[in-house]
């Protein structure tokens, strides 16, 4: 009869980093409501104190509000198919949220948070905002001199992208820990110099 190993507690090293992924976790979550929330309630402000088309000098000629209404993607790309991005984007938005639950490092948890809330944002409008379901258009209003029309979750997208791609840079996975080095000419090198250091050393 095989007998059954009772279950081993858990210790001070399992409760300490369950504590830290939840904190990881709510950190994500956080990043993610503010920039969703935001990006959300910009738009509904755009809509309330604008026509559509109306342009706005903030800081002229550096930033100006331009409402439009964007059917496809930056530079209005892809305008006749709308439900390709929706697509996209639901399928980058489940994406992330499968990432996130195998973080164990902070700063991506800020990148895919903030990732998550700008796709997030611009899928609420292709799925809730006319003319219908699925094909709605995005509300960007952000000018700047000879660039696209943005929004809030644009620039969430832009800014978590840049951070995810120096993380990789950086070598830092998911799980916190770093790439080790690749180890090659560079070691022997190092070694090569350090021999020749010493014989300097002892012919002083």
């Amino acid at each position: 009869m095989t007998e059954i190993e009772p279950s081993r507690p858990a210790g001070p090293e399992d409760t300490t980093a369950t504590a830290q992924k939840r904190h990881r976790a709510w950190i994500a979550v956080l990043v993610f409501a503010v920039g969703y929330v935001f990006d959300q309630l910009t738009k509904r402000w755009v809509e309330s104190t604008m026509t559509e088309g109306q342009v706005t000098d903030v800081l002229a000629p550096l930033l100006r509000w331009h409402f439009i209404r964007n059917p496809g993607a930056a530079f209005s790309i892809g305008e006749e198919h709308t439900w390709i991005f929706t697509i996209i984007q639901s399928a980058v938005a489940v994406f992330v949220v499968v990432l996130l639950f195998r973080v164990r490092s902070t700063l991506w948890a800020v990148a895919l948070g903030g990732l998550l809330g700008g796709v997030l944002g611009n899928l609420t409008d292709r799925l809730f905002r006319p003319p219908g379901f699925g094909v709605g258009h995005v509300v960007d209003f952000i000018a700047l001199p000879n660039f696209a029309i943005f929004n809030i979750a644009d620039s969430l997208i832009v800014c978590s992208m840049i951070g995810i791609v120096l993380l990789m840079f950086r070598g830092l996975q998911l799980d916190g820990t770093r790439e080790a080095p690749e180890r090659g000419g560079g070691a022997g090198t190092a070694e090569a110099g350090n021999a020749t250091g010493q014989g300097r050393d002892a012919d002083s």
